[in-house]
């Protein structure tokens, strides 16, 4: 059934709040949110100034959506520095009165948000930061991790590929947390599926332009998947390097992207990034939800088809507007830890993600599904880059509760 412009507006409204109102009774309170992104590094597209629209969606909703509620949204580049990134998130709880903040790309600078929301009782709604540490060793009270993670795009694609015949792997990583998650995920589903890794090279991140030396390091090694544990600017640049030495276009070798992003497709063009597959967990064009959601992104903010990460902004920052207003705002303000416990109890449903539920360690359950990059024929016009493959249920998508090591889980 095809959705009319007005109920589609209506579903990120109203629809979402079916609990009582507290807000109404507690004038002048505001939440305020903090968007720590990165507006002109590697993840400025992926994330950046359309993760501070998508919050801002979220913020407009919520507040259509109960009378009386006041929300406000800041906005920062840290340029992906754990740093600057620890520096600007300590001055707004501080001296700004930031109550929760948001997506923060770069899992060090994560991890760093992470412990500082836990050491002044507010929230951190994670969507860039891929590390599986955020909900394992590392988990907190304070925490959600929304969008995905390392351990769900190498359990999606990390096995597909050795069952399909790439048997061999060499990895070129980025040196940072990230990086380091995604190989070790990749390399356990890799050896659990039969196959074997025969080494791996790290580049300095962010501060690589030139990839060859490490693309010619993976070329040597003969194995037949290049593995690319970066994503961003890092990878099209990766990917555009690799073609001029041949990599992944003939021969016996083929570059697998372990994260790839709509925005990174479009940048490559779908002559090069054709057959390319990857997991995500959102995708605009999948059901009537998404293109509804992506619709009003684009309508009230000039926003292109959004990421994942950009609807993980959205829908984190809607169910936690949502628990606030539920426990009242007063109550949400006072407790990080109260408004995540409260997040955890209500269970979610949004346009880009659909009905799902917040675990005790802080891990957003939701489907993933495998995608792979149509050819130009295939495409039917701007930004319809994906064909869906397969789906992972929500309950088989993410790492099971009892192997992560988040001290939560009793």
């Amino acid at each position: 059934m095809t959705m009319n412009r007005r109920a589609a507006l209506a579903l990120g409204g109203a629809a979402w709040l079916a609990g009582p109102r507290n807000v109404a009774a507690q004038p002048g309170q505001a939440i305020r949110l903090g968007v720590i992104t990165d507006m002109s590094g590697p993840f400025a597209d992926l994330a950046g100034q359309n993760a501070v629209a998508a919050t801002r969606l979220a913020a407009q909703e919520a507040m259509a959506a109960a009378p009386g509620l006041r929300v406000e949204v800041l906005a920062a580049d840290h340029q992906n520095r754990p740093d600057i990134g620890s520096n600007i998130a300590r001055t707004w709880f501080d001296r700004e009165g930031v109550d929760a903040l948001v997506d923060v790309p770069a899992s060090s600078a994560a991890l760093a948000a992470a412990g500082l929301a836990r050491e002044k009782n507010k929230v951190y709604l994670a969507s860039s930061p891929g590390t599986a540490e955020l909900t394992g060793a590392q988990c907190n009270a304070n925490t959600v991790q929304w969008t995905y993670d390392t351990w769900m795009l190498a359990n999606s694609t990390g096995g597909a590929m050795v069952r399909d015949g790439g048997d061999s792997w060499f990895f070129v990583t980025a040196d940072y947390a990230f990086g380091h998650s995604m190989e070790a995920e990749a390399t356990r589903f890799i050896q659990a599926a039969g196959g074997r890794v025969l080494g791996s090279t790290r580049y300095p991140f962010p501060a690589t332009t030139d990839f060859s030396a490490f693309l010619l390091r993976a070329q040597a090694s003969r194995a037949k998947v290049i593995g690319l544990g970066f994503g961003g600017v890092d990878l099209v640049t990766a990917v555009k390097q690799a073609a001029e030495f041949g990599i992944g276009r003939r021969g016996n070798q083929r570059l697998a992207a372990l994260i790839l992003f709509i925005t990174e497709v479009h940048a490559l063009g779908l002559p090069a990034a054709q057959g390319l597959v990857c997991s995500e967990t959102f995708y605009w064009d999948l059901n009537d939800r998404t293109r509804a959601f992506s619709a009003r992104l684009k309508q009230g903010f000039g926003t292109p088809a959004p990421t994942m990460v950009h609807a993980g902004c959205y829908a984190a920052t809607l169910h936690y507007l949502k628990a606030a207003v539920a426990m009242g705002v007063g109550a949400a303000k006072a407790s990080g830890a109260e408004a995540v416990a409260r997040m955890k109890a209500m269970p979610t449903d949004d346009d880009a993600f659909g009905p799902g539920s917040i675990r005790i360690d802080g891990r957003k359950i939701h489907p993933a599904y495998l995608l792979q990059v149509k050819t130009p024929e295939e495409s039917r016009g701007p930004w319809d880059y994906y064909k869906l493959l397969q789906t992972t249920p929500a309950e088989r998508a993410f790492r099971p509760l009892g192997e992560g090591g988040c001290p939560l889980v009793r």
